[in-house]
C-alpha cells in the first residue's frame, strides 16, 4: 500500500479541515495518510523520504507561509528530487496569496525537494472581520466538493502551480516583517480577568507554547505566530490581542447554515475575486463529475 504525509499547521482549524478531506480521498484511493500536526520543537519529525506522497499545508499569513513552516522546511532531511504539494487556505481569494509559498519553496528546493502542485482554498477569516455563516457555509461546501477532485490530481502527480503576480515576491518579502513583529505583538496580549474562567484552553492549545498560566496570572512569551487560536477559541472572549485587537474575531462559525441569507456589511469586499473563485471551483467540480460519468478515473497506482 502506498502512503502519504501532510505536514499541517492550522491556526483555528480551517487548514486542518481541508487536509482531512485530502486524507479521506487519499485513503479512499488506497493511500494510507498521516496528518502531522506541526508544533514548536518539531519533535519526532517524520522523514518525507519515507512516504510516496508529501504535502505541506498552512494558512496564509500576510501573503506568506507562517514562520513555523519555514522552520519545518529547514529541519527536514535532505532529499533527491522529492516531489511535494502544497495546500493553503486564506479568508480571501486574492491572487497575491499565490506567492505565499515562495520562501518555503526556496528552502525546500535547496534541500532537494521539487514542488509539483499547489492548491488554495478560501475559508472564513479568523482575523480582520467575521464572515457571515452564509458565506462560511458556501466556502466549506465548495471545499468539500473541490478538495477530493484536487486530491486525485495529487495522486496522479498532475502539475498544478499557481500563477504569480507582478512584484508579488517583493511584496511577500516586505510583508514577511510579520514574523518578527508578531513575536513582539504576542508579548503584549492581555486577558480580561473579569471574563476569564480559568479553563486554561489557550495555554493548552497554543502550538508554540507561548502562553503560561501560573497562579491565575498570564505570561506571554516571544514566540507568537499570531494564529489567533487562543483568542478565537476563548469561551468567554477574554483576549485582547494588542495592536491587532481591532481585527479580532471570537467564536466558531456555523459551516452548515441553511437558513435565510444573512445580511453582509462586507458584501463589496473583494467581490469580484470571490465571484471568480466560486465560479472557477464550480467549473472544475462539474468537469470532474462529467469525466467520472464517462468512466474516467484517477488512480494512485
Amino acid at each position: 500500500m502506498k502512503n502519504a504525509i501532510i505536514y499541517v499547521f492550522s491556526g483555528t482549524g480551517n487548514t486542518y479541515k481541508i487536509c482531512e478531506l485530502y486524507k479521506a480521498e487519499f485513503e479512499k484511493n488506497g493511500v494510507e495518510t498521516t496528518l502531522y500536526d506541526i508544533k514548536a520543537g518539531l519533535d519526532d519529525l517524520p522523514d518525507a523520504n519515507k512516504f510516496d506522497y508529501a504535502g505541506f499545508a498552512y494558512p496564509v499569513h500576510a501573503f506568506n507561509a507562517p514562520k513555523i513552516m519555514l522552520d519545518l522546511a529547514r529541519k527536514l532531511p535532505s532529499a533527491n528530487k522529492k516531489k511535494y504539494f502544497v495546500i493553503k487556505s486564506s479568508g480571501e481569494p486574492l491572487r497575491l496569496n499565490n506567492i505565499s509559498s515562495y520562501k518555503m519553496r526556496g528552502i525546500l528546493k535547496r534541500k532537494g525537494y521539487e514542488q509539483f502542485a499547489e492548491y488554495h482554498y478560501v475559508m472564513p477569516y479568523n482575523m480582520i472581520f467575521r464572515h457571515t455563516d452564509t458565506m462560511a457555509t458556501a466556502m466549506w461546501n465548495t471545499a468539500c466538493a473541490l478538495a477530493p477532485v484536487e486530491a486525485r490530481e495529487v495522486l496522479a502527480y498532475t502539475p498544478h502551480l499557481l500563477k504569480g503576480v507582478a512584484f508579488g515576491h517583493l511584496a511577500a518579502c516586505i510583508l514577511r516583517i510579520e514574523h518578527p513583529a508578531m513575536r513582539i505583538n504576542g508579548r503584549l496580549f492581555k486577558v480580561d480577568e473579569n471574563k476569564c474562567i480559568g479553563c486554561g484552553l489557550c495555554a493548552k492549545n497554543c502550538p508554540v507554547g507561548n502562553i503560561e498560566i501560573k497562579d491565575g496570572a498570564f505570561k506571554f512569551k516571544g514566540d507568537c505566530l499570531m494564529c489567533t487560536r487562543c483568542s478565537f477559541n476563548c469561551p468567554t472572549d477574554a483576549f485582547n490581542i494588542a495592536l491587532l485587537n481591532g481585527w479580532r474575531i471570537n467564536g466558531k462559525y456555523n459551516m452548515s447554515y441553511n437558513g435565510e441569507p444573512q445580511p453582509n456589511k462586507h458584501s463589496r469586499y473583494c467581490k469580484k475575486a470571490y465571484k471568480r473563485y466560486f465560479a472557477e471551483a464550480e467549473k472544475k467540480i462539474e468537469s470532474a463529475s462529467a469525466q467520472s460519468s464517462d468512466g474516467l478515473e484517477i488512480s494512485a497506482e
